[in-house]
């Protein structure tokens, strides 16, 4: 399938590792015109062939608008913007304090605030401008646990639609909430915590079990980190011309988090 990417210019921000570093590649490989973001301005990572690099703290209201600045003038011209860029972090009802919650909303959804003000003027100059969120599928059925996290994720429900008639019809704007995502990091982290149960000491012994206790879903696996960018391709793409305003669960199915 021609999905028409080729040669458009795309932001992807949180971009030097995990799930972004792999929707990077992913518009690399269809001939996009990469620009990759890392918060840090020293980070060291292995970008896309023929890609350009921004960098810098997009939480706060300079940072973001330097940030916004240099991706502009790598090209002169903005086609789609992928914010993927957020975080985590362990806090419950009873030790969650007021600066967790700031905090975390500054990086979930006031960074994607701020990217969008400085760059939908551009995105509408494309001819097809896109903007894809990235949230989460837990914001239906949230887990009692990090509720700080899945209310800030919330707020893209919400700001994806409203964006979206705002937007239109120069631009559409869709949101992917994938549930748990293979990355490197939850590979290992469970590979620990299951050859501490029992469960063995390998990814295929201990997935089934993993989808058990942690991620239900009628498919029985954990999405992969491709899969998860597949799907922001697809909606930047031409083929998915008349979607905007959409939450895209890719999560197996599932009904949410343990």
């Amino acid at each position: 399938m021609e999905l028409g990417l080729e040669g458009k210019t795309v932001l992807i921000t949180g971009s030097n590792r995990g799930t972004g570093w792999v929707i990077a590649n992913r518009f690399a490989d269809e001939g996009s015109r990469v620009i990759t973001h890392a918060i840090d301005p020293a980070a060291d990572y292995a970008r896309p062939a023929n890609s350009s690099a921004v960098a810098g703290d997009i939480v706060s209201a300079d940072g973001a608008r330097a940030v916004a600045e240099a991706a502009l003038a790598v090209n002169g011209s903005l086609d789609v913007l992928v914010n993927n860029y957020g975080t985590s972090s362990a806090a419950s009802w009873a030790e969650g304090t007021a600066d967790d919650w700031h905090r975390i909303y500054g990086v979930n959804a006031v960074s994607v605030m701020q990217m969008v003000q400085h760059l939908l003027p551009a995105l509408r100059k494309s001819a097809a401008g896109r903007i894809v969120n990235l949230g989460t599928n837990g914001v239906d059925r949230p887990g009692r646990r990090n509720p700080h996290y899945y209310a800030s994720k919330a707020a893209l429900v919400t700001m994806t639609q409203s964006l979206a008639r705002e937007a239109g019809p120069e631009v559409t704007v869709n949101l992917v909430s994938p549930g748990l995502i293979r990355t490197p990091e939850v590979e290992a982290a469970w590979l620990k915590r299951g050859s501490e149960a029992g469960w063995g000491d390998t990814w295929e012994a201990i997935e089934p079990r993993v989808v058990e206790t942690h991620f239900p879903n009628p498919l029985g696996r954990v999405a992969t980190r491709e899969e998860v960018a597949d799907t922001v391709l697809f909606l930047a793409s031409d083929r998915a011309a008349f979607l905007s305003g959409q939450n895209i669960r890719v999560d197996g199915g599932g009904s949410g988090v343990a």
